[in-house]
Formats: structure tokens, C-alpha cells, sequence
């Protein structure tokens, strides 16, 4: 047995330094070199060293079949032609079921990169780019200073991205750019100060969209047109099943248009219906904190929001236009002292809905609203279910509730205790078919008649 352990040993160093062909000096372009190592196949290690390439390593998986490019964290490439550092072509042009998988493909499942850091020195260079793979994974790696970071084009299926920083690249952190991708877990990486958006998925078909447990920041330049710390837009596309969970994910509100999560839906509703169907959202556990909005829906169905931490919102914590059958439970919408001074009330901490339909907001907890028309407004809305919430020390109106039918407010509480407070609880104004009823209101209320129905409330005369 320890024959043959020696054995097994030997080999293992035999195939390292196969592997382990040269140490990058910095000093000369080193891109036929890496290229050549990457035709033969198989695990490609780099030692410490500095790699210099103009032109992108292409991992053609057809040909060379499974490769793994390793780092150890020690080596760095740096990209001083346009294009992606390291591109991946894969041939799978099947789905995640297992019988559309075809053999060939096998031969080149979980093509993977770890341990690598790669540093643009062109203006369009950009990290890793693939199309075409299956199982494609990407580990510990570091990417700055890149166009973009990581860019998925035309295809792809079963995508890993762990424990990555991709950092400091002027266009997009992670782009999901007008592709066909199911299953893609991103998991425990940073995703920071890229100029035109961390998570971007744009047109395109995606589903199951896993993001947990990472630290999303700042991704958005002064200057450069409105994006989100992770934004999913379906304008030409449709993409749908996104689970968004336990990550802190804030700044920068110096960005127009900013969001932490912003998702929007297809601009059309489905043909032959009046409903819209891209959605099924899950936004959970997260802390936000510290742009324009923190979380804006638009044109989107099925969302759940709840466990969340909301604060620091210089436009709305929330705002949900045009959507449908969207759940807001407990969340803390809070202005805390901590990050905000009464004398500073720039940011409002507000919640809108408008042009939306069937949604139920219940258990949700939203105090100390500034710079706001009203805590929470629900506008030109339609069977809206607002139940067991609290809002606190709001200026001017806790509620607003304008030109909405068959709405049901009941069993919340809605104060403003500071002296000399000037606030209403409840402004009810158009619509029709609402229902106002045992509530506990701490101000007075406004509520026209022809809006609904009022009683049971514990109202200030």
C-alpha cells in the first residue's frame, strides 16, 4: 500500500509540473505562451508570477475538452489589448435537463478559473467572458480595473461564481448580458464600485438567479446613466426566478437614478392578456442602505419582500409601479440617529405604490419619514391589502391613499407623538370601494366619503 502511495505521490508531481510551464516576469507579452498550454487541455496552474497578454486566451472546449486554469491566488494576468482576458466557447446548446445535455458536452462540463486576479490596462478589456458552457465555475478570482468584470453572452447553463471580488471596473461588475441562462449562483463575493452596475442581467432569457451572501457596493459612477447594485431588466427580454438573500448591498446616492435593487419587467403585458407574468421574486434578509431607492419594482409580478433592513433612502425606500401580486411583509424601515440627523432630513425613508394591483403589505414597520408627501402612498392603486403595519413620526401624512378601489386598510397603527406635531394619520382621497376600518390612529384623518367606508378606528377627533 505505501508502494503504491508513492506511486500515486510521484505522479502527482509529474502532472504539476507538466502543469507549471513557466513564471510570468511581467517583462514580455506572455499570450501564445498561456495559449498553447490551454490547447493541450486539462488543468492549466500558474505559479506566482505577473502575465502580460494583448490578446484574449480562448478556451476552446471543443477542441482542447475540460480545463481548469489555477492562481493559487498568486498570479496575476494583466489585459493590455481589448476584449476578455480568458474567453470560454463551449458547443452546449441544450437546457439544464440532463437528456439535452449531448455527450460531447461532457468532455467539456465545469470548465473553471480560480485563484486568478486580472488587471485591465486597456480601456476595453474585460475579465472573463463565455458562451456556450455547462457548469462553468469561478472561484476566488479578483478582477479590476476591467470594462467588465465577468461577461456571460449568447448561452449558458449551471454557472458558479464564489467567493470572487470583482472591483473597480468602469462598466459592469457581473453582466448577464442579452443571454439564455438558467441556474447561476453567485455566492459570497464582493461586487464593488463598478461604474454602470455590480449584478446586471440585460434582456435576454434568465431564470434561477441565486444571489446570497454577498457584500454588493457602490456600484454606480457619478456621471454615468441610472443603474443598481444589482439590476435585473427585462425591457427586451424575459427573465424571472431571482432569489435575492442575506447580502448587504448599499451606496451611492450621489449617482442619479441609483437603487440597490432594481428590477424591471417586460415593457409589454403578455399578448392576448391584460397581466403581466415575468416575476416570481424573492427579496429577503437583506441589509440596504444608502442610494436614491433601495428597492424599485416596475412592470413585475410575484415579488415577496420581508426580513429586510431598510434605511438611509434620499428618494424611497420602496417604490412599486405598475406591478402586481406583491407581498411586503416585516421589514424595518427605520431612520436611525445613528445615520441621520434631524437637522440633516434630506433622506425620506418613503414607500409608494402606484398603478399596481393586488398586492398585501402586512407587518411592516416604517418610522420617521422626511422630505415626503406621506410615509406610505398608495396611488391610482386596486385591491391593495394593507394590514397589522406601524408607522411612526411621519411628516405630514402617515398614509396616503389616492384615487384607489377596493383597498383594504385594517388593524395598523399610524402615530405621531412628538410635541407640537402637525401630521394627519390617514389622507383617503378618490376612488371608490375602499375600506378604512379598526385602526388606530394617533392624528387626525382625512377621509372623503365617496372614497369607502371608516368605522371601528381609534381616531383623534
Amino acid at each position: 500500500m505505501r508502494y503504491r502511495h508513492s506511486i500515486l505521490f510521484a505522479l502527482a508531481i509529474a502532472v504539476t509540473a507538466i502543469a507549471i510551464s513557466f513564471n510570468g516576469t511581467g517583462a514580455a507579452d506572455d499570450a501564445r505562451t498561456l495559449q498553447a498550454l490551454v490547447d493541450k487541455g486539462g488543468l492549466v496552474r500558474l505559479p506566482k508570477g505577473v502575465y502580460r497578454i494583448a490578446t484574449p486566451i480562448v478556451v476552446d472546449l471543443e477542441k482542447t475538452g475540460i480545463v481548469a486554469i489555477e492562481g493559487s491566488t498568486v498570479a496575476r494576468i494583466i489585459m493590455t489589448g481589448p476584449g476578455p482576458a480568458i474567453r470560454f466557447r463551449g458547443t452546449h446548446a441544450g437546457t439544464a435537463a440532463p437528456h439535452t445535455v449531448k455527450p460531447n458536452v461532457w468532455d467539456q462540463r465545469m470548465p473553471s478559473v480560480d485563484g486568478i486576479e486580472i488587471v485591465g490596462e486597456h480601456p476595453n478589456a474585460v475579465g472573463i467572458e463565455a458562451t456556450g458552457t455547462m457548469k462553468l465555475t469561478l472561484t476566488r478570482v479578483l478582477i479590476r480595473d476591467c470594462l467588465h468584470g465577468i461577461h456571460l453572452i449568447e448561452r449558458n447553463r449551471n454557472v458558479i461564481v464564489s467567493d470572487c471580488h470583482i472591483y473597480n471596473n468602469r462598466g459592469i461588475g457581473l453582466y448577464l448580458d442579452n443571454v439564455n441562462l438558467h441556474q447561476i449562483n453567485v455566492t459570497g463575493s464582493h461586487i464593488s464600485y463598478n461604474a454602470d452596475g455590480g449584478i446586471v442581467v440585460k434582456a435576454g432569457q434568465v431564470r434561477n438567479l441565486q444571489i446570497t451572501g454577498c457584500d454588493i457596493e457602490s456600484n454606480m459612477g457619478k456621471d454615468r446613466p441610472p443603474t443598481a447594485n444589482i439590476l435585473v431588466d427585462s425591457t427586451d427580454g424575459s427573465n424571472a426566478e431571482v432569489a435575492i438573500t442575506g447580502n448587504t448591498i448599499q451606496h451611492n446616492h450621489v449617482a442619479a437614478g441609483s437603487a440597490n435593487i432594481r428590477i424591471k419587467g417586460p415593457s409589454h403585458l403578455e399578448p392576448g392578456t391584460d397581466e403581466r407574468r415575468d416575476g416570481h421574486i424573492t427579496i429577503a434578509s437583506n441589509i440596504l442602505s444608502d442610494v436614491m431607492v433601495n428597492i424599485h419594482l416596475d412592470r413585475v409580478r410575484g415579488v415577496v419582500i420581508t426580513g429586510n433592513t431598510f434605511w438611509t433612502a434620499y428618494d424611497r425606500n420602496l417604490l412599486v409601479e405598475n406591478c402586481s401580486n406583491v407581498i411586503v411583509g416585516p421589514n424595518n424601515f427605520d431612520r436611525n440617529p445613528r445615520y441621520h440627523r434631524e437637522e440633516k432630513p434630506e433622506t425620506t425613508n418613503a414607500i409608494t405604490f402606484r398603478n399596481s394591483s393586488d398586492c398585501t403589505l402586512t407587518g411592516l414597520h416604517l418610522t420617521r419619514v422626511r422630505a415626503a408627501p406621506a410615509g406610505l402612498t398608495l396611488e391610482t392603486c386596486q385591491r391593495l391589502h394593507v394590514t397589522n403595519c406601524t408607522i411612526l413620526d411621519c411628516d405630514r401624512i402617515g398614509i396616503w391613499i389616492k384615487n384607489c378601489t377596493d383597498t383594504r386598510l385594517n388593524g395598523c397603527m399610524i402615530r405621531d407623538d412628538r410635541p407640537n406635531a402637525a401630521s394627519l394619520a390617514i389622507r383617503v382621497e378618490g376612488g371608490r370601494g375602499n375600506t378604512i376600518v379598526n385602526n388606530l390612529f394617533g392624528r387626525p384623518t382625512e377621509i372623503a366619503l365617496e372614497s369607502g367606508t371608516a368605522n371601528a378606528n381609534d381616531a383623534v377627533k
